[in-house]
């Protein structure tokens, strides 16, 4: 299984090379009893995934993942100095609705550190989601105070575009940028959020590096989807648009048998070994998972070849997922960018 690696830290303090994703922990129609969801993240400490992503809008604004980690820091005390926990905020109380304006950063941020309790420094703090109506710099430079006063450890950006990097990374050090990244969401390599991540030396959080379970081999039709899953309104989940993408699932499976592994750890050693390509930024996937048993299969370290890297390029120039990675709502948030700021 993975351990730390020494060379690799974010916000100064040293991380294993695959994180761990909480979001599943809290936000779902059934939520894992504690207990569960305890074994599953002292199990991904003990695999080496000390890097944890959360979110305040993991839930709603009486459960989601700052209640959790709470709750496990009181448990677990020891815990607290070894996890570096990042977490997403900045949409209005108990909604998904960005909002980057000074008054509701520092609301999402003090709202996290109130949660927390002191059990656990926040060591980052990202807003979700680009606010279209608010030059980043503002949200940012009202985040950083924060930072500055000790209370925060750094700041992060999720789902933003090249440019909303560049302005963000201006004005205050950007600690990591998490966007969706996996053998079927390759976005972030043709809009240039990749490469000015590599320039400016930001590291990049890969979240769904899974394609939500679906490069597993667990899901085999839309039927396997439960009704109230997060997934079910997904395009890519769907119809005619599913079976398209379960060509590359099927595929993949023959890979990984050859490779004597899964298909999901041959999805995330990809996923990581994208990040040691000249040009690259470095990559940290993020699987989630809600037993310690999948756990333990998401945390195997899985070693590609030159070889290996050419034949899943050969698999992947044939194909191209169909279908939307989100709900038509939620798309225009994507790789967000926001007004330029204007202080003339």
């Amino acid at each position: 299984m993975h351990l730390y690696k020494n060379d690799l830290e974010l916000v100064g303090q040293p991380i294993g090379s695959t994180g761990y994703g909480l979001m599943g922990l809290t936000w779902r129609a059934s939520p894992p009893p504690q207990e569960q969801a305890f074994l599953a993240m002292r199990t991904a400490l003990d695999c080496g995934a000390n890097f944890w992503d959360g979110g305040e809008i993991y839930g709603n604004a009486d459960r989601n993942s700052l209640h959790l980690l709470k709750e496990y820091f009181t448990k677990y005390p020891k815990d607290a100095e070894k996890v570096v926990v990042s977490i997403k905020g900045g949409a209005e109380r108990g909604t998904l609705k960005p909002n980057g304006g000074p008054g509701n950063t520092r609301r999402s941020i003090e709202e996290c550190l109130k949660l927390l309790d002191g059990k656990k420094k926040l060591d980052i703090w990202e807003p979700a989601r680009v606010d279209h109506k608010t030059p980043i710099e503002i949200t940012m430079r009202e985040a950083d105070k924060f930072v500055k006063s000790g209370q925060l450890g750094g700041i992060g950006l999720s789902e933003c575009s090249a440019n909303s990097i560049r302005r963000a990374a201006s004005v205050t050090n950007i600690a990591a940028v998490e966007v969706e990244f996996s053998l079927w969401e390759m976005t972030i390599l043709e809009n240039g959020v990749a490469k000015t991540c590599a320039e400016l030396g930001i590291p990049i959080i890969a979240y769904s590096p899974l394609g939500r379970g679906f490069l597993t081999g667990q899901i085999k039709t839309p039927e396997d989807i439960p009704d109230n899953d997060h997934r079910k309104p997904i395009p890519r989940f769907q119809g005619e648009n599913f079976y398209k993408n379960l060509e590359l699932v099927t595929k993949l499976e023959k890979l990984s048998g050859k490779k004597g592994c899964k298909p999901g750890q041959l999805a995330i050693a990809w996923v990581k070994a994208q990040g040691s390509k000249p040009g690259m930024p470095l990559i940290i996937p993020i699987p989630g998972a809600s037993t310690c048993e999948r756990v333990k299969e998401n945390m195997v370290d899985v070693e590609l070849s030159q070889y290996d890297l050419e034949e899943i390029d050969n698999l992947l120039a044939g194909f191209k997922a169909q279908g939307d990675r989100y709900h038509a709502k939620a798309m225009p948030e994507l790789f967000g960018d926001s007004p330029e700021l204007n202080e003339g």
